[in-house]
């Protein structure tokens, strides 16, 4: 991640940002805020897509999402396409492809269960990938806490929420976020700033249409404007705070604070979608979040 600034060139069209700490404490603290804005930014912008949802369909919305976000941040970064090699090519290929499916996959899901658990399967990708990196062992235990944590989320004590088919396509959507975070990071080195991003997004748009259609009879121009406004929240604005806080805090000290994201989603499906929860589903994030954060920082 320690590429270039979104700035690349676009020199004159964009005015530089204002330094920011870079070491030591205030960098710290600087990080830290940015996870935090983009974690909120992720979670409430998924809540305050159930609307666009619900009236253009999940594949519909993806599709447009990715679309608004890959033509705003060209605009921006303006890679030369032309001058990448096939190597290059072929990881904005692959980055672009499981963005795709992991966004298209999420969408789906939380069109089907609530976002709380929606995101705490979700979570199981990047915390897979968070164990296994440090080898097998004793640190298997963070997985199963976690999924101890999904089965009292998916549980309101009356019986078994949302149905096979949501639950079907978080894990498709976890399965999309661990390889996200494995292709991301050899993408970070194969492209220039945000250029890498960029063109994974114009390949996640590509990808994403053909599903995108099916729902095209459902989309209008309000609808297209709104979606415009979402894209921004995720993933544009999510990205870019992500990518500077990586330039200002340790990888772990990143994972941890990240490991909020499933408290966060419940929270935002709590106020912006009226989902309620139980002890028992309360109880079930709080384990999901622990075993985030105990998988990242027992990994250091």
């Amino acid at each position: 991640m320690d590429q270039q600034t979104a700035t690349c060139g676009n020199e004159g069209l964009i005015p530089p940002a204002p330094a920011l700490p870079n070491t030591g404490t205030a960098a710290a603290l600087t990080g830290g805020l940015m996870c935090l804005l983009s974690m909120s930014s992720v979670q409430f912008g998924s809540a305050l897509s159930a609307p666009a949802i619900a009236a253009f369909g999940p594949f519909g919305t993806t599709w447009l999402r990715l679309a608004w976000a890959a033509v705003l941040l060209a605009i921006v970064v303006r890679p030369p396409v032309l001058r990448y090699s096939r190597a290059q090519w072929r990881m904005a290929g692959l980055l672009g492809a499981c963005m795709a499916g992991m966004t298209l996959c999420f969408f789906a899901a939380i069109e089907r269960i609530p976002l709380g658990l929606a995101v705490a399967i979700d979570f199981l990708g990047p915390l897979a990938v968070a164990t296994f990196a440090f080898g097998l062992g004793w640190r298997l235990v963070w997985p199963l806490v976690a999924g101890a944590g999904v089965l009292l989320l998916a549980h309101d004590g009356n019986g078994w929420i949302g149905d096979s088919t949501g639950i079907l396509f978080a894990f498709g959507a976890a399965t999309g976020w661990g390889l996200y975070i494995i292709l991301m990071k050899k993408a970070g080195s194969a492209f220039e700033g945000l250029q890498g991003l960029s063109m994974s997004l114009i390949v996640a748009a590509v990808v994403a249409t053909p599903f995108g259609l099916v729902d095209a009879p459902r989309l209008t121009l309000e609808g297209a404007v709104t979606i415009a406004g979402l894209a921004l929240l995720v993933p544009l604005i999510p990205y870019a705070l992500e990518m500077i806080a990586l330039r200002r805090m340790s990888t772990s000290s990143f994972g941890i604070l990240m490991s909020l994201e499933p408290a966060l989603g419940a929270i935002a499906g709590f106020l912006v979608l009226s989902q309620p929860m139980t002890a028992l589903q309360i109880t079930g994030t709080v384990l999901v979040v622990a075993a985030s954060a105990g998988a990242t920082a027992t990994g250091r």
